[in-house]
């Protein structure tokens, strides 16, 4: 069984990431310029939000933070959107969800322009991305890609199993795992909380790829022997005997499930690290195609 790292190869994107900045600053260019909307206190999102700050100094990159309180108005938050599309000195930014219940999430990511839609979100990507054209894939499978590429994990004709089906993760993963190329041509099947019969399918998968919020959702009797495993979970169960008064649980029993797989991530240290690491990357890349359009 091999763990694959998450957190060793988001590091080693970094460094590549860093060496192309200085590259950039060589020539006099302008270094990547990626923005943070937090609308609100979620300790959660305060956090990776933090982390993505903390990743944009290592790298070298410009990064700007617009918090704005837990009682926005929709409009104020359309207003500021509207403001860094049009702020020429950002590359890229990112609306950190979840938002507050008075803002229609979906008006908000169809508000963001596409050509800094570095989350990935916009129906324009998306759509580009189900068309294998060139666009910005959402950053959490395009970390997932990075892993499975990096580690050299086949995927041409195997059976893919994904469980859940958000715009986030499940729903993208299921196209990209199927599109042409490496890491693709795998035979997809996308189940969700109806699926009838579940370990019955999860049994026959050669990789499965799980994102449903439910701790230890995965267990050692639903998958088979070599099998690669992608938990993509991460949730916080309260617990009193630990210091912060909780653990973080992946959707994947991973003390049994690592004993018969060959390949498994970690949580936490495997696909989070990589999600960040994905952002930097698209935000580069955001950069390039901002300097292009000049």
């Amino acid at each position: 069984m091999t763990i694959l790292d998450g957190k060793k190869l988001s590091n080693e994107i970094k460094d590549e990431i860093a060496l192309e900045v200085k590259k950039m600053k060589s020539r006099g260019e302008k270094v990547p310029h990626l923005a943070a909307i937090i609308v609100g206190s979620d300790g959660a999102s305060l956090t990776y939000v933090s982390s993505k700050v903390k990743a944009c100094e290592r790298v070298g990159f410009e990064s700007s933070l617009y918090r704005m309180s837990s009682t926005t108005s929709e409009l104020e938050l359309l207003k500021k959107i509207d403001e860094l599309n049009n702020n020429d000195d950002i590359d890229g930014f990112i609306v950190q969800l979840p938002l507050p219940p008075q803002i229609d999430t979906q008006k908000v990511l169809l508000a963001v322009d596409p050509n800094k839609d570095v989350d990935g979100f916009h129906p324009t990507n998306f759509g580009k991305m189900s068309l294998d054209m060139t666009s910005f894939i959402p950053a959490t499978p395009f970390g997932i890609l990075e892993l499975l590429e990096r580690y050299n994990i086949p995927t041409k004709g195997k059976h893919t199993v994904v469980i859940g089906r958000s715009y986030i993760v499940g729903r993208p993963m299921s196209i990209l795992m199927g599109r042409q190329g490496f890491p693709g041509n795998s035979t997809v099947t996308l189940t969700h909380e109806f699926t009838k019969n579940i370990t019955q399918i999860t049994s026959q998968a050669d990789i499965i790829i799980i994102a449903v919020g439910i701790p230890n959702f995965l267990k050692a009797e639903m998958v088979k022997d070599d099998a690669v495993i992608i938990d993509v979970g991460i949730t916080r169960v309260p617990d009193e005997s630990e210091e912060r008064g909780y653990y973080i649980s992946g959707d994947v029993d991973f003390e049994n499930v690592s004993k018969k797989v060959s390949y498994i991530t970690p949580v936490p240290g495997g696909v989070g690290p990589m999600t960040i690491a994905m952002l930097l990357k698209n935000t580069l890349l955001a950069r390039e195609n901002h300097r292009g359009n000049r």
